[in-house]
């Protein structure tokens, strides 16, 4: 009997996995593996709701193991060590595991690959796991990756993506490798509330649900914050519990304007990755520097974080992420500009927050979607400023969305919602809430003196 190991990192699932397919074309026997990694713990990343997400995403994919005969092998530690200890268990010349961008999973992937062939064994690395489009697999004629979205949607739509795979039927694991028991979300402490079920079963349930009318609708709804008219698939593709690769076909034979801007959607989180594989130290470093020197108010900070900015719709969607672990896009544009534009405070400190509390806190797509707005990354207009209220009337002009976050302004009717201060002053006083932390124009100006934009 020949063995071989399947490594799961950010591809917790059956369906249109190659390294499973792989894994089990190459041997008679294979070890389904996930190594708790002490290395993100070190780095702070191992945050309770990814934490709890994880634990229904393992749950699931044991089961799905188990109906096929099969069963996931979790174990802990510095993952070079434990794989290479597993693929000495069970005689295996070769470790099978999708590509990643992030410069930790590429440091980790090399620690790996220089451990197994000192042992002459092999690692295997998939690309078209992660991603629909493997980093690189596009780039311009003079560089090594596209910096601006739109010639990279050209040539990525024109790409041709790798067929979807079907689940294996079954997986033969060999006897005698031991596992720790796959951890539980109920084990995980100081997880939001709201916090979505994980797992492959979840997710291709929601999408199978969201695929019909609500994709249709997606190319006119997409931005509209009371309806909430997002896939909210995000946390599956961060933890690889669906394809997208899979998203990316099914969207495609749908059809439509919806399933377009679904499939564009799709394309920004490749742009993202593509950009973070050639440039890992984007994650920390401005992309394109602007001499920035950033203000740093604890208070603020800490207002902003709170949801108590004085501005309903940042704070709204500051009140979401902190009950959800989520936070719709257009939502999240905004809270970013507030913070990095209005309060002019340094990207990296929204970026963080945002790490510690969203499911889907993918580095590629969450630091350079920060830098994106602070006008330090790949935005081609990067003194852009989003005005709260310009936005509210757009994404919310009744109010809902707000209402729905902020109890405190339940009772306020329609679009005073958005401007509570401008309510008479026996009204305000009932209100337990904050006068705005600063002026709009009174931020702007500062942001543009900062960029030297004084006069422009």
């Amino acid at each position: 009997m020949t063995a071989t190991v399947a490594l799961f990192t950010a591809d917790l699932r059956l369906h249109d996995n190659p390294v499973l397919r792989a894994a089990l074309a190459s041997a008679d026997e294979v070890v389904p593996l996930f190594v708790m990694d002490s290395g993100v713990r070190a780095t702070g990343f191992d945050a309770p709701n990814r934490r709890a997400f994880l634990a229904d995403s393992l749950t699931d994919l044991d089961a799905g193991l188990r109906e096929r005969g099969g069963r996931l092998v979790v174990r802990a530690g510095d993952v070079t060590e434990e794989v290479c200890t597993v693929a000495s268990e069970c005689g295996a010349q070769q470790v099978h595991m999708a590509g990643d961008v992030s410069g930790y999973a590429q440091r980790r992937e090399e620690r790996l690959r220089r451990a197994l062939s000192a042992d002459r064994r092999q690692l295997c690395v998939h690309d078209a796991v992660v991603t629909a489009l493997p980093p690189g697999a596009v780039t311009p004629a003079d560089r090594d990756h596209f910096a601006v979205f739109t010639p990279y949607f050209r040539r990525w739509a024109g790409a041709r993506l790798r067929p979807v795979l079907g689940a294996p039927r079954g997986v033969r694991v060999p006897e005698g490798v031991s596992s720790l028991p796959v951890p539980a979300r109920s084990q995980v402490t100081g997880v939001s509330p709201g916090v979505a079920a994980g797992g492959e079963t979840e997710g291709r349930a929601r999408f199978k649900s969201w695929r019909g009318r609500p994709m249709k609708a997606y190319a006119d709804r997409h931005d509209d914050l009371a309806v909430d008219a997002t896939s909210r698939l995000s946390p599956h593709l961060h933890f690889g519990t669906l394809s997208p690769v899979e998203l990316v076909h099914r969207a495609q034979q749908t059809g439509g304007e919806g399933a377009d801007a679904f499939v564009r959607q799709l394309a920004w989180r490749d742009f993202h990755h593509q950009v973070l594989a050639a440039r890992p130290r984007a994650s920390q470093e401005d992309y394109r520097t602007r001499g920035d020197r950033w203000r740093h108010e604890e208070d603020e900070i800490a207002a902003w974080q709170e949801g108590r900015t004085g501005y309903p719709l940042v704070d709204a969607a500051m009140r979401q992420l902190r009950h959800e672990g989520w936070m719709h896009n257009r939502a999240r544009l905004l809270a970013a500009s507030f913070l990095t534009k209005t309060l002019y405070v340094d990207w990296r400190v929204g970026a963080r927050h945002f790490l510690d509390l969203l499911v889907d806190g993918d580095v590629a797509n969450n630091q350079l979607n920060w830098q994106w707005v602070a006008g330090t990354g790949n935005d081609t207009r990067p003194n852009r400023v989003l005005n709260p209220l310009t936005q509210a009337k757009r994404f919310d002009p009744d109010g809902t969305y707000v209402r729905r976050w902020l109890p405190e302004l339940a009772d306020v009717p329609g679009a005073s919602a958005h401007r509570p201060w401008k309510l008479p002053r026996r009204e305000r006083d009932r209100l337990d809430y904050p006068e705005p932390l600063t002026d709009l124009s009174d931020g702007l100006n500062r942001f543009r003196r900062a960029r030297g934009l004084d006069g422009h």
